[in-house]
């Protein structure tokens, strides 16, 4: 079982960083939406903002189950299940839901479940279930992110790179976690550790509304 939630607030998240980024996440899970059926995978994809730029042709064509609750206007309805209807619901659960096969859109209501419910639930299955990891996929995991991604303990200032990637940002003016990656061949998670490192000496502010950061640092001095 795969959730994404708020699939639009993720894609927009990821654009204002990168917008080549936003496109190769889009293409990723159009292809898992391709093979998910054939694997097992369940795959659940939820949006508050059911815009074009956001429910593509490609989205739709590969994930044919959809449910609308209510929506603000007929373009919206349109959009999930190409047809109007959903701005007609009466919200609280009512919803019109759309499977394959069917000649028409099904009205039905989903239930509330409460926090306490949903903790009631997992605290059953956390008893009374065992956990079965796959030993070999997380040892597998765990030595390639050993061998690609750190270096020091601890990543940051402690990286053999953090000198070089402090000279790259205050000579571009740029504190972007994936110029670091594309200048230096490192994974997200280590170009990460070294912008907080930076924050936290001062090099680079915290992160602003739009989700980027000002260089504090100055420019490094040409000797030449």
């Amino acid at each position: 079982m795969l959730v994404i939630d708020e699939y639009a607030d993720m894609l927009g998240a990821l654009q204002q960083e990168d917008r080549t980024k936003a496109k190769r996440v889009e293409a990723l899970i159009i292809r898992l939406a391709q093979k998910a059926r054939a694997a097992g995978i369940h795959l659940i994809i939820a949006t508050q903002r059911p815009s074009v730029d956001v429910i593509t042709g490609l989205i739709k064509s590969n994930v044919p189950s959809r449910i609308a609750f209510k929506v603000t206007s007929k373009v919206d309805s349109r959009t999930i299940l190409d047809q109007g209807g959903a701005e007609q619901l009466l919200g609280m659960g009512d919803m019109l839901y759309m499977t394959p096969g069917a000649s028409h859109l099904s009205r039905v209501h989903g239930a509330f479940v409460s926090d306490d419910e949903i903790e009631n639930v997992v605290g059953f299955l956390r008893e009374h279930s065992q956990t079965n990891y796959l030993n070999s996929v997380v040892n597998s995991h765990s030595e390639s992110a050993d061998a690609h991604e750190g270096t020091g303990e601890h990543g940051g200032e402690t990286d053999e790179l953090y000198d070089k990637s402090v000279q790259i940002v205050t000579s571009t003016r740029r504190a972007s976690i994936s110029s670091l990656q594309r200048r230096l061949r490192i994974g997200y998670n280590r170009a990460a550790r070294i912008i907080e490192d930076m924050e936290a000496a001062g090099v680079v502010s915290g992160m602003n509304s739009a989700g980027s950061r000002q260089v504090l640092a100055p420019e490094p001095i040409n000797e030449n």
